[in-house]
C-alpha cells in the first residue's frame, strides 16, 4: 500500500469515529425537542414552559462554546472529545431520571430543574463541534475544506436524523426517558473509540503533517493568545454575525418547534408518516445543500458568495413554507419546505463553521474560530428561538413563525458583501 493511500486510510479512520460521535452528540442534544410533545404531556407542561428548556440549552451552549474555544485548540481535540461525552452521558442519564420526580413539583417548577439539567448538557456538548473542527484542521488541507464541510454538513443531518426519527420510535416502543438514556450509552460506546483509535494530528499517526509548522508557531500559544489572535481578525467578526442571523433561523425553524408544528397545526405526531419522512427530508436535502455548497466554495477560492447564496434561498423557502399554508397538502407541503429550507440552512452552516472556521482559524486556532461562530450564533438566538417563539405560537399563531425570521435570512446575505473577496487560502497556514 502507497503511503499516499494509508493515511488516506488512517484518516478516514479517524474521521468515521469522530464523525459518528458528533452525530450522536446532535441525537443527546436534541432528544428533548424531538419528544417535545411526550415531555409536555409527562410533565404537565405549556409551550411557556418548553421555551424554558429551547432558551437554557443554546444560551449556556453560546457561553460555553466562547469560553471553551482557546481550551480546546490548547489540550487538543480528541480530549476534549473525552470530556465533552463524559459529561453529555451524565446529563442525558440525569435528564431521563427526571421521570422520577413528577408530581413532587409543579410543572412550571420542573420545567426550570429539568432546563437546568439541560443547561449542564449544553455545556459538555460545546465540546463537540470545536473537538471535531481542531482535529480536521490538522488532517485537511485548505483546498479540501469545503469538502470538509459538506462531511460536517453529513453529520449534522445524521445526528438531527438520529434524533427526530429514532427518539420518536424509541419513546414509543418503550417510554420517553430511553430516548435519553439510550443515546447516551451510544455516546460513551464511541467516546471509548475515541479514546482508543483517534489521534489529534497526522505526526502521532506517524505521517507527516498535512500543513508544515513554521518556525514561528513551532511553541503552542496560550489559550488566551489563540482566542485573542482570532478576534482580532474582522474577517472572523462578520462571519460570526453571519452565524448568528443564520442561528435565528435554524434554531426557529429546522433545529427546534417543528415536531410542535406538526402535532398542533397538521394533527400528526412522532410515529406518523410525515411526522418520519419530515427529519429524513431535511436530513437528506441538508446533506446535498453542504455538497452543492461547501465545494463550491473550494472551486472559486471564496465562501462568501455561497453563505450569501444560502441565505437568499433561506429566505426564499420561509416566504413559500407560510403562503403554503398548513394542510395545503395535507401536510406535505411541510416536508417540501422544511426539507428545502435544510437545504441551504446546512450547507451555509457547514461552510461557515466548517470551511471558514478552519480558514480564518489555521491550524492552531480553529476550535477558536469556530467557537466564536458557533458560540455566538447559539448564545444571541437563545432569547429569540425559545422564550421569544414560544410567545409568538401562543400568541399568534404558526403563520408568524414561518414569517419572522425572514429579515434575518436577508441581513445575513447582506453581511457577506463585507467579506466576498476574502480567498479561502490565505488562511488556513497559520
Amino acid at each position: 500500500m502507497s503511503e499516499q493511500l494509508s493515511f488516506e486510510w488512517r484518516r478516514r479512520r479517524n474521521w468515521i469515529i469522530i464523525g459518528v460521535l458528533y452525530a450522536l452528540f446532535y441525537m443527546s442534544r436534541y432528544n428533548y425537542t424531538a419528544i417535545s410533545p411526550l415531555l409536555m404531556a409527562a410533565f404537565g407542561w405549556t409551550k411557556q414552559d418548553l421555551s424554558i428548556l429551547e432558551t437554557a440549552l443554546p444560551f449556556f451552549y453560546g457561553l460555553s462554546v466562547i469560553f471553551n474555544a482557546g481550551i480546546v485548540d490548547r489540550i487538543g481535540g480528541r480530549k476534549a472529545y473525552l470530556i465533552g461525552s463524559a459529561g453529555v452521558v451524565a446529563a442525558n442519564i440525569a435528564f431521563g431520571a427526571g421521570h422520577w420526580i413528577i408530581g413532587s413539583y409543579t410543572p412550571h417548577q420542573t420545567a426550570y430543574i429539568m432546563s437546568a439539567v439541560y443547561a449542564v448538557n449544553a455545556y459538555f456538548q460545546s465540546f463537540g463541534s470545536m473537538a471535531i473542527i481542531q482535529i480536521n484542521s490538522q488532517w485537511f488541507a485548505p483546498h479540501e475544506r469545503g469538502t470538509f464541510s459538506a462531511i460536517f454538513g453529513i453529520l449534522i443531518r445524521m445526528g438531527l436524523l438520529f434524533a427526530f426519527s429514532a427518539v420518536p420510535l424509541i419513546a414509543a416502543h418503550s417510554t420517553w426517558y430511553w430516548g435519553f438514556w439510550i443515546p447516551a450509552a451510544l455516546v460513551a460506546l464511541f467516546a471509548c473509540f475515541d479514546y482508543f483509535f483517534v489521534t489529534d494530528k497526522p505526526e502521532e499517526a506517524g505521517y507527516p503533517a498535512v500543513i508544515p509548522e513554521t518556525n514561528a508557531v513551532r511553541v503552542k500559544p496560550t489559550a488566551f493568545q489563540l482566542m485573542k489572535g482570532v478576534i482580532s481578525d474582522k474577517h472572523v467578526f462578520i462571519f460570526a454575525l453571519a452565524s448568528v442571523m443564520l442561528g435565528f433561523v435554524r434554531r426557529s425553524v429546522v433545529d427546534s418547534w417543528w415536531p410542535l408544528y406538526l402535532k398542533e397545526a397538521i394533527g400528526v405526531t412522532g410515529t406518523s408518516t410525515i411526522a418520519q419522512v419530515v427529519p429524513w427530508g431535511i436530513a437528506v436535502f441538508g446533506i446535498l445543500g453542504g455538497f452543492a455548497l461547501g465545494p463550491i466554495s473550494d472551486r472559486i477560492g471564496r465562501r462568501a458568495p455561497v453563505i450569501g447564496a444560502g441565505f437568499l434561498g433561506m429566505a426564499a423557502c420561509l416566504v413559500l413554507f407560510y403562503f403554503a399554508g398548513a394542510n395545503s397538502l395535507g401536510g406535505w407541503e411541510a416536508v417540501i419546505c422544511l426539507a428545502l429550507l435544510s437545504f441551504f440552512v446546512n450547507g451555509a452552516h457547514g461552510v461557515i463553521m466548517g470551511a471558514a472556521a478552519m480558514d480564518l482559524g489555521g491550524k492552531h486556532g480553529s476550535a477558536s474560530a469556530a467557537g466564536i461562530f458557533d458560540g455566538a450564533q447559539y448564545f444571541f438566538a437563545a432569547p429569540f428561538t425559545g422564550w421569544f417563539v414560544g410567545r409568538i405560537v401562543t400568541n399568534y399563531g404558526w403563520g408568524v413563525w414561518k414569517l419572522w425570521p425572514i429579515p434575518f435570512a436577508l441581513i445575513g446575505a447582506g453581511l457577506m458583501l463585507f467579506v466576498w473577496n476574502v480567498e479561502s487560502a490565505k488562511a488556513g497556514g497559520h
